[in-house]
């Protein structure tokens, strides 16, 4: 008798969905913000606080957020953070004024880092075991088909159509991820076991294992480099590698298949060996930049080293997202939003580094350079913390069971 073949649940369908829109609402605002600048009366700067607000405000709700609904179930957590992203994105389609603008970015940001803390441990409890790298990955797809067709789609229909008609866009995205997710993700009838034993203590608890922090490390700088590489890529491409500014987003497409691609290998390689693709990706990822920083100013190679920076890049998140939740034990779910907040420190970490490399005139390729030295560091503390590893052996954590998404 043949092997059943393997289906996609739908559930991780829905996660997709949700995870789509959530993408565009943190990345679609950067190429609307001179129409949203011009709209407020406000500087460039003063706008430029509607994406450092946003990533901020990921970074506190990916922690303080998920702690405090660490006792509900998590299905039911899903299906209001996605309420709480749709009166966020409603509120900046509305908002007559730029603090109810900045109000309603945070307020969407503050479901970010939980949706995507949470829904990787539901998106791991609903395949079988050797899948749960692969199923996190699945869920990230959202994320950056967003860059790689939402973001020019919506920021098209911003220039347009107006920067409240993208808003608008995204708030019916929403309204379909909420949807989605309350008919095609299982759950069960609320009941006392659907509470994680011990809730904010038990999570808290999964903190007090070293390798959960050294995987808070390596995530803040192996994707820092590359986001510290990413964020003044249009400086690099235009002064650099000669490019056309028009000839920018297109470019930053093929960053964004790049993405997508790394995502959906990264997950399915850390199904097959974790430590192993992690090693791989970041040292592969290292080199890839450093080869960037070297031939940038070839139109040619620049092309090749965007499209493998988004593939290696990303493909390091679905390993490190799977890497903490193996050591945080039984407790998953706050230390898994507190690996989001790490991604998005990371982001915030490197471009500070590339800003400062920047304006102490070493050159628009001195933030590729900088982000190779994050990345090398990371995979220096991922080899420490895998030397600590052997060298204190522990159980084998129990991940969540198939379906056990009401927990």
């Amino acid at each position: 008798m043949s092997p059943r073949p393997r289906t996609l649940p739908g559930g991780l369908l829905a996660l997709a969905v949700g995870a789509f829109g959530i993408g565009l609402t943190e990345f679609v605002i950067m190429g609307l913000l001179p129409q949203v600048a011009d709209d407020f009366r406000v500087t460039e700067s003063v706008a430029g606080w509607l994406i450092s607000g946003y990533a901020l405000s990921v970074a506190v709700g990916g922690v303080a957020l998920t702690a405090a609904v660490t006792r509900l179930p998590r299905k039911q957590v899903l299906l209001a953070l996605m309420v709480l992203f749709i009166v966020g994105n409603l509120l900046s389609a509305l908002a007559d004024t730029y603090a109810v603008m900045l109000a309603g970015r945070i307020v969407a940001a503050l479901c970010h880092g939980a949706f995507f803390g949470i829904g990787a441990v539901v998106a791991a409890g609903l395949v079988a075991p050797a899948r749960r790298a692969g199923a996190i990955a699945m869920m990230f797809a959202g994320l950056t088909v967003a860059n790689v067709l939402g973001v020019p789609f919506g920021t098209f229909l911003g220039q347009h159509l107006g920067w409240r008609s993208t808003f608008w866009a995204i708030t019916g995205i929403g309204l379909l991820a909420l949807a989605a997710l309350a008919v095609l993700v299982p759950g069960r009838a609320a009941a006392d076991g659907d509470a994680p034993a011990g809730g904010l203590r038990g999570e808290l608890r999964a903190f007090a294992h070293p390798q959960v922090w050294l995987s808070l490390l390596v995530t803040v700088l192996g994707f820092g480099g590359m986001f510290g590489a990413f964020t003044y890529i249009a400086y690099t491409l235009t002064e650099v590698s000669g490019f056309a500014t028009g000839t920018v987003p297109w470019l930053l497409v093929l960053f964004g298949v790049g993405l997508f691609a790394g995502n959906l290998l990264g997950g399915r390689a850390a199904d097959r060996d974790l430590h192993g693709t992690l090693v791989t990706v970041l040292a592969v990822l290292t080199l890839v930049l450093v080869g960037f920083a070297l031939t940038a100013a070839s139109p040619v190679l620049t092309v090749a080293s965007l499209v493998l920076m988004g593939a290696f890049g990303f493909a390091t998140v679905p390993p490190l997202q799977m890497r903490i939740m193996k050591y945080a034990q039984r407790a998953p779910t706050l230390a898994s939003g507190a690996n989001i907040a790490a991604f998005n420190l990371g982001n915030a970490l490197g471009a500070w580094i590339g800003g400062v490399t920047i304006s102490a005139g070493l050159g628009y390729t001195a933030p590729i350079w900088a982000g190779a030295a994050l990345t090398l560091a990371g995979l220096g503390v991922l080899l420490a913390a895998a030397r600590l590893a052997r060298r204190e052996p522990t159980t084998a954590p129990a991940a969540p069971r198939p379906l056990d998404v009401a927990a």
